[in-house]
This record gives C-alpha cells, sequence and structure tokens, in this order.
C-alpha cells in the first residue's frame, strides 16, 4: 500500500552535499505522507525548524495520540531532504516504511515504525535506496548492508533473504560508492559490485524471500 506524499519546500538554495546528486531549499513547512484511500488515512509528517528537518510524528484516524521522535535519531546530524529523494509505504494500521537519502552526502536510511507504542522502530542507516542510481531495488523491497552482509525484506510481508560478501568490508557508509559502487535486488537474486582486496568484485545470489 503505497502513501501520497505532499511536500511543501520554500526559501534559500542549499548547495551543499556530493555535486550532482540532490539539491534541497530549506524546508519552511511540513512534509506530510498520508494514505488517502485508507478509512483511517495513516500519516507520518515531518516538521521543521531552521531550514531542517525537526520532529517525526505519526498516527492515523482514531488512535487518539501522535507518535513522536527526534528526526536527528536516524544518524545524529541535521539531515536535508529532497522530495524526490524520500518515499513512505503503509502496511494498513500496523506499521510503515519511511526511506530517503540525505542530499548532504548521499546516504540512504530506512526505518519500519510501528504504530503500536509497545513495539520498537526498526532503523539502518546503510540503506540501498532506488533514488540512488546505481542501487537498483525492486518495488516493494528494503535493504541494507552492514559491512560484511547484503540484507532484504519485502515491506508487505516481512519476509527476508541475505547474501554475504564472505568478509567485513572496511567500509564507510557515508562513502558507499568507494566500496559498493552497485547492487541489483529483486525478489529472486542479489547482485553487488564490491571493492574487495583492492579489486573490484561482482558477488550474486539467487534468494527466496522466506
Amino acid at each position: 500500500m503505497l502513501c501520497i506524499s505532499v511536500i511543501l519546500l520554500s526559501g534559500c538554495s542549499n548547495s551543499g552535499g556530493p555535486k550532482g546528486f540532490c539539491s534541497t531549499t530549506c524546508q519552511t513547512d511540513t512534509i506530510k505522507f498520508i494514505k488517502e484511500d485508507h478509512r483511517l488515512r495513516p500519516y507520518l509528517y515531518i516538521s521543521a525548524a531552521n531550514c531542517l528537518p525537526d520532529s517525526v510524528i505519526w498516527s492515523y484516524s482514531g488512535l487518539g495520540t501522535n507518535r513522536k521522535y527526534s528526526f536527528n535519531d536516524f544518524g545524529g546530524h541535521k539531515f536535508q531532504l529532497n522530495k524526490s529523494f524520500m518515499s513512505c509505504y503503509f502496511n494498513d494500521t500496523s506499521y510503515l516504511w519511511l526511506s530517503f537519502n540525505d542530499c548532504s552526502n548521499g546516504r540512504g536510511y530506512i526505518t519500519k515504525i510501528p504504530f503500536d507504542k509497545s513495539k520498537n522502530i526498526f532503523r539502518k542507516t546503510s540503506a540501498f535506496n532506488k533514488f540512488d542510481p546505481k542501487y537498483a531495488v525492486a518495488d516493494g523491497l528494503v535493504a541494507y548492508t552492514d559491512k560484511g552482509n547484503v540484507f532484504v525484506e519485502e515491506m508487505s510481508t516481512g519476509k527476508k533473504a541475505m547474501m554475504t560478501f564472505g568478509k567485513e568490508l572496511d567500509l564507510d557508509y557515508d562513502a558507499m560508492h568507494e566500496f559498493i559502487d552497485s547492487v541489483n535486488i529483486t525478489p529472486t537474486r542479489i547482485w553487488a559490485k564490491v571493492l574487495m582486496d583492492n579489486k573490484w568484485k561482482e558477488i550474486e545470489k539467487n534468494i527466496s524471500l522466506q
């Protein structure tokens, strides 16, 4: 179940970050993701302060309360966002997935956010998002690395698969392409071009999401 995004950005230009990845403007209004065709209209809002994202707020009609946490909890620094480099997926009123890339360095992030406050938020700061043209990830999937493996999850079902590199990479998540040039991930296959022992190596594996 995909959500509709309504994002209002205005103000000053920002030219920071890797040239050509994504440009930003001063965020002065709330970024809104709303599942308009659901009767309870689940939503996620990202408020702004000082031109940058400030807080994440999510709920749905009838829940009776908003949940909230600091956007900085994703990685401990000030993020710069662009509406074309963000997406949100709602699984009914059970949970949502927020995916985005930081325009300041191109790094990918994903988070699984439950509506039930008794459940924990799942965050990964090393995601392969399709907003990056060299990271091809099929619709309906999220993917990330822990330096030694690639993990894949189907957003609608929670089914998972993984592929190992065979060793842990000396990987800087803020400069992913220096270590993992590209990936192509589908429900049946993981492929990656990885720098290992100072040589580029292509690794692939047929998978079954389980």
